[in-house]
């Protein structure tokens, strides 16, 4: 089951990441930007970037030994900070981003794909098969530095871009304490999944100890 889902995580992941570029980079080019600022456009939110980790992850382990560059994603550690950052896509996309527009055609396909099926997938894939009951609390530390960096660059990018990816940070608009609020809770939210996370690899490791002796 764990490979299983590992392939079908893989290939869904990667079909949504190149749609996605295929559509969003010469709709971005439409409304004005550069094919070089529309790249760096889509690589501005969250949702691309973990994305791209959780293909990196599920490569890492898919693939023949001898690529060291993926070897630092098929860690224990990056496994699961991975799966709490695609959970936190799935969450803020469902509950707060998803009915800020009505995607069409292949972008509500790629909406799909990349906000839910995907963070699905391999969420199921590390508790059945990705988790080890090798997280340790000292973990925590590492995986908030990504929500953080991103929210830092995403902030200060804004008023040099004029531009923000996602409409809860944008200080023009909603002013500085709203979007405060906005990233603490989260910042809050990631921290509990965080929390969530070393609690499942443990626990889930526990339940398949019996069928592995």
């Amino acid at each position: 089951m764990g490979r299983f889902l590992q392939i079908v995580g893989l290939v869904i992941g990667l079909a949504g990441l190149i749609l996605q570029f295929c559509i969003s980079i010469p709709a971005s080019m439409e409304a004005g930007r550069s094919l070089l600022g529309s790249i760096i456009f889509v690589f501005n939110f969250f949702t691309i970037l973990t994305n791209i980790g959780a293909v990196l992850v599920h490569t890492s382990l898919l693939s023949p030994s001898g690529y060291a560059w993926l070897s630092a994603f098929a860690g224990t550690r990056m496994r699961a900070g991975v799966a709490v950052s695609i959970a936190l896509v799935f969450i803020v996309y469902a509950t707060v981003l998803a009915r800020l527009w009505q995607p069409q055609g292949l972008f509500l396909l790629c909406d799909v794909l990349l906000h839910y099926v995907t963070p699905v997938l391999f969420v199921l894939w590390w508790l059945t098969s990705g988790a080890d009951g090798r997280t340790r609390w000292s973990d925590i530390s590492w995986w908030m530095l990504y929500p953080v960096a991103y929210l830092v660059y995403a902030l200060v990018r804004a008023p040099l871009a004029g531009e923000v990816p996602y409409p809860f940070l944008d200080v023009a608009k909603n002013g500085a304490t709203s979007v405060a609020i906005s990233a603490t809770a989260i910042t809050g939210l990631f921290l509990v999944l965080c929390v969530v996370a070393v609690l499942a690899d443990h626990g889930v490791t526990r339940t398949r100890a019996p069928k592995l002796r």
